[in-house]
């Protein structure tokens, strides 16, 4: 297929790699920061697996021009949320209706607004479970597991572009499978401010304890609104805060796949704090807050963390400074 990445950043270029690897025509749409190098030496991705691909700069198009979309038969969206909109726009001036456009975001609002923008397109909800890093310019790093999960929809778009190196999987319940993905990735603002690697928190009891704490807060507020929420883990969603509340050696043996990441591995919020970007905050913490005031259920550590973030601090924080 004809694959353009609409927001070239260290999903986007990870996945772009693979799926050209695997066969497809695949064009990355982004910034030149990120391009130039990969027009230098390539595209490089690793994961903690042992997985090593190099795609030659010459068996992928590079460009920072969105007239790219009108070649496309299939568009994945993997640009931050505040860029949504724009992208949408681009989408709708220049993709045929015939071609399928992914969101493979974080957060709920994405397929949202691309849906509001595209009314004629076939647009479909996707979560991506792993997270992943640049390592130097060019090269990116997938540092945990999981498979990709999308809508199901018409045409085996699933089976397309799924791969040994890159398994996606359809579902018919994506909503329940994106807030799963949430609730996990409300810790991406508790890694940030942990100064944490991901392996280091989760072996932290007082860290698990707040994660615990703010899973269970979501959960309830999820649960008052009436939305099912699918585990992204080998554990049910609702025993996870339970888990996590273990002493460490019973919770390393009981919950061993849930350590099976890169011991160098922290959040790509921790990342984008450290750099001084902006943050999704408001697409994680910001959505469970206002589900919470919308069904009168309090969340306290939601809000705080929300709080905290928008602060950005420099220094890491204890668990006991970020939970209320």
């Amino acid at each position: 297929m004809k694959i353009v990445i609409a927001g070239a950043g260290s999903i986007g270029c990870y996945c772009g790699a693979l799926l050209t690897h695997s066969g497809h025509d695949v064009t990355l749409l982004g910034r030149s920061r990120i391009l130039d190098p990969i027009r230098d030496r390539g595209l490089i991705v690793t994961d903690f697996s042992g997985l090593n691909r190099h795609v030659a700069a010459q068996d992928l198009t590079l460009t920072e021009n969105a007239s790219c979309l009108t070649t496309a038969e299939a568009v994945i969206v993997s640009v931050k949320t505040g860029a949504t909109a724009e992208i949408a726009a681009r989408i709708a001036q220049y993709v045929s209706k015939s071609a399928p456009v992914l969101s493979w975001q974080n957060g709920m609002d994405n397929a949202r607004i691309l849906r509001a923008a595209l009314p004629d397109h076939d647009v479909r909800a996707g979560m991506v479970p792993f997270n992943v890093v640049p390592t130097e310019p060019a090269c990116f790093h997938r540092a945990t597991s999981g498979e990709i999960v999308i809508q199901s929809g018409v045409g085996a778009l699933g089976e397309k572009l799924s791969s040994p190196d890159l398994p996606v999987v359809e579902s018919d319940d994506i909503d329940a499978v994106q807030w799963g993905k949430l609730v996990i990735n409300l810790n991406n603002a508790l890694n940030a401010l942990s100064g944490l690697t991901l392996k280091e928190q989760l072996l932290d009891r007082n860290w698990r304890r707040v994660m615990a704490d703010q899973m269970a807060e979501a959960l309830a507020v999820l649960k008052a609104a009436g939305h099912p929420v699918a585990s992204t883990t080998p554990l049910p969603a609702w025993m996870t805060p339970h888990i996590l509340r273990l002493p460490t050696p019973v919770f390393t043996r009981i919950a061993a796949r849930m350590l099976t990441i890169d011991p160098s591995a922290r959040t790509s919020m921790a990342y984008d704090l450290m750099a001084g970007r902006p943050t999704e905050i408001d697409s994680l913490q910001g959505e469970i807050i206002r589900l919470g005031k919308q069904f009168g259920v309090a969340t306290p550590i939601c809000a705080n963390v929300r709080v905290l973030i928008e602060q950005a601090p420099e220094i890491a924080l204890s668990p006991d400074q970020v939970k209320p």
